[in-house]
């Protein structure tokens, strides 16, 4: 949990008390490639904290085709957070794509830090501030770019994504075919 006590410490101070009462209802667990996390339908019960791996968000629409909605890496959080906050039945699927290791941080654990950390306010805004960063700029991204631009600028976003994910899923999430991304991609390759 070093690593989860490391991001912690780099967004707010807390004693060595609190972030030891803050993470006595935490768990490590590892998870392996294809093995989901979290499913549709139920009500989320925790945040996740990645140490070591990768995880795709899913959503299926209502013809049951699968989208890749967003990718989460090492030293990050991730959970179906509208649904964690609102206390509703999860609309995405987290599905890890390799070996994963994460900190599962319960809703326990949450309530007391904002309840009993001096500065756990501040750590739940500065997550929630860097998820709507994300999100508004996914957002932007999808009608403001060309599908050109976002396959240029998907590495600023998640480093060494091309050598860990299947390209099928990198097209998902930027939105077009995979006939399109190998376009891209050739087009890319005849400029060198």
């Amino acid at each position: 949990m070093e690593e989860l006590q490391n991001s912690i410490r780099q967004m707010i101070q807390i004693s060595d008390l609190e972030m030891q009462r803050l993470l006595r209802d935490c768990r490590v667990q590892t998870y392996i490639s294809k093995e989901l996390l979290s499913t549709p339908g139920q009500i989320p019960q925790e945040i996740f904290y990645i140490v070591e791996g990768l995880l795709r968000v899913i959503v299926h629409d209502p013809k049951g085709n699968e989208h890749t909605m967003h990718f989460a890496m090492e030293h990050q959080f991730i959970a179906d957070y509208a649904s964690f906050i609102m206390q509703q039945p999860a609309l995405y699927t987290l599905q890890a794509l390799e070996e994963t290791t994460v900190v599962i941080m319960p809703r326990s654990a949450i309530d007391w830090g904002y309840a009993e950390l001096t500065e756990g306010n501040k750590m739940g805004r500065l997550i929630a501030e860097f998820y709507f960063i994300y999100q508004e700029n996914r957002l932007r991204n999808g009608y403001a770019r060309t599908p050109k631009e976002r396959y240029d600028s998907i590495t600023e976003v998640f480093p060494n994504l091309h050598n860990r994910v299947p390209q099928h899923m990198i097209a998902s999430y930027l939105g077009i075919t995979p006939v399109h991304l190998s376009r891209l991609k050739k087009a890319d390759h005849r400029k060198i």
